[in-house]
C-alpha cells in the first residue's frame, strides 16, 4: 500500500500500487464531481502535488491539454484522474475553487456571497471571483456559457 497525505484536512489515505490520486480523493470523501468521467476533458479533479510528484505517473497527452487550458494551474498542478500513485508519501492540496455544472446550478446561487472563485468545470477560467455576492446581471452575462461535456474527444 502506498500513501496520501492531504494536507488541508491533515489526513492520511492508503491506496493501491498503480491507484489514481482520484481513488485517493474518493477514499477520503473528498467532494469530485467528475463531470468527464475521469477522462482527463475538465477540471473538476485538479489537485496540487506538495510532495513528492516523481512517486506519480508521468502526465498523460491529455492530462497536459486539459491543464494548459486552464487558468488555476501551476508547477504542481496534476489532474487526479489521470495521475497514477506509483511511489509513496505523497502530499496533495485541494484548490480553493469551487466548480460549477450547469448554468441552473449558477442561477441557484443569485443573492448569495461566494466564499471561493466560482470557475468553470472545463477550463478553470474564473465565473464569479471570491468574496462577490452573485448578482442576476452577472448571470446573464454568463448565460452563454457552454457547460456541455458532450462535444469533447478523448485523444
Amino acid at each position: 500500500m502506498k500513501s496520501v497525505y492531504f494536507r488541508d484536512t491533515q489526513e492520511e489515505v492508503s491506496v493501491h500500487p498503480q491507484d489514481r490520486l482520484l481513488d485517493a480523493l474518493l477514499s477520503n470523501d473528498v467532494d469530485v464531481m467528475m463531470l468527464c468521467g475521469g477522462h482527463g476533458l475538465c477540471a473538476t479533479c485538479h489537485v496540487y502535488v506538495t510532495r513528492n510528484p516523481h512517486c506519480l505517473t508521468p502526465m498523460t497527452e491529455q492530462e497536459k491539454k486539459t491543464l494548459s487550458l486552464m487558468s488555476s494551474v501551476q508547477a504542481n498542478s496534476r489532474l487526479a484522474c489521470q495521475a497514477r500513485v506509483v511511489g509513496d508519501d505523497i502530499e496533495l492540496a485541494l484548490p480553493d475553487e469551487l466548480y460549477v455544472k450547469s448554468f441552473s446550478e449558477l442561477e441557484s446561487l443569485i443573492g448569495k456571497r461566494t466564499k471561493a472563485p466560482i470557475l468553470h468545470p472545463l477550463n478553470g477560467d474564473v465565473l464569479i471571483p471570491a468574496n462577490k455576492i452573485i448578482t442576476r446581471s452577472a448571470m446573464t452575462a454568463l448565460q452563454d456559457i457552454d457547460f456541455n461535456f458532450s462535444d469533447i474527444q478523448v485523444d
